[in-house]
């Protein structure tokens, strides 16, 4: 069974996915190293919820419905 961390990085993969943006694009837009976004779409790392606010700011979604998918996965 994935973590949270798991489900909620390929929430965030499946989300910026669809906007179409990479993920050099989305970490420049949620001003979040790449590095570092890659290890929260990949579940490796737990994001603060600066950062998560960030993404949410970044990927036009809200707490709910991030976490919403993030249950989904």
């Amino acid at each position: 069974m994935a973590t949270f961390a798991q489900r909620f990085g390929r929430a965030v993969r499946q989300l910026r996915e669809a906007r179409g943006l990479s993920q050099q694009q989305a970490a420049a837009k949620a001003a979040i190293d790449r590095a570092y976004y890659w290890k929260i779409e990949k579940g490796e790392a737990n994001p603060s919820l600066d950062v998560i606010g960030r993404i949410m700011k970044m990927l036009k979604v809200t707490a709910g419905e991030l976490f919403a998918e993030s249950d989904r996965q």
